[in-house]
């Protein structure tokens, strides 16, 4: 199966109540090689206005801690656990959001195979790695059944606490560090 194949049968998901309030599925955007995955945990507004990860105030603030990183936000494939907008932008709930890593997030990963998955915020870091309290475990790196994730704050924490901004910056950087270009 193709990424693209992945992101058609995502379109016409109609697995759990997500699906029912959704404008459109915001499967992911970047390249289908991408050696940075980030995965955030669900779309908002903005996006599913418009079908694209993190456009919104977070996604403009996540885009400049990637350029200054010196990363480019083209080469960095970025998701989130679900692909459908929760109700009231509530958090997704574990039903949900463990069916939708079940049916798309792992296939994406498995197909995308980046060398590091950058996980933005509390609820992608619980998801997947099953670790809580960001504030201490941010900037580590996990590696899990041969995989390499590392926690950092979500870039929309940073807009409501600018005193995580610079931790956020600095963790982007290092997992710059973590890949070779």
């Amino acid at each position: 199966m193709k990424l693209e194949q992945l992101c058609e049968i995502a379109g016409n998901c109609t697995e759990c109540p997500l699906q029912e309030g959704r404008t459109n599925v915001v499967f992911g955007e970047g390249p289908s090689n991408a050696k940075i995955m980030l995965i955030g945990e669900a779309p908002g507004k903005n996006e599913d206005e418009t079908g694209r990860p993190f456009i919104g105030m977070a996604g403009k603030l996540l885009s400049e801690i990637i350029h200054e990183a010196g990363l480019n936000r083209s080469d960095i494939f970025i998701t989130s656990i679900v692909k459908c907008r929760p109700d009231g932008n509530r958090k997704p709930k574990k039903p949900e959001y463990t069916k939708c890593i079940n049916l798309f997030l792992n296939k994406q990963i498995e197909l995308i195979n980046p060398d590091i998955i950058g996980l933005l915020g509390n609820s992608a870091i619980y998801a997947l790695i099953g670790e809580k309290n960001i504030k201490q475990i941010h900037g580590n790196l996990y590696e899990i059944d041969g995989r390499k994730y590392m926690a950092l704050f979500h870039p929309a924490a940073a807009l409501y606490s600018r005193k995580l901004l610079p931790d956020l910056k600095e963790d982007m950087i290092k997992l710059k560090e973590l890949i070779e270009f």
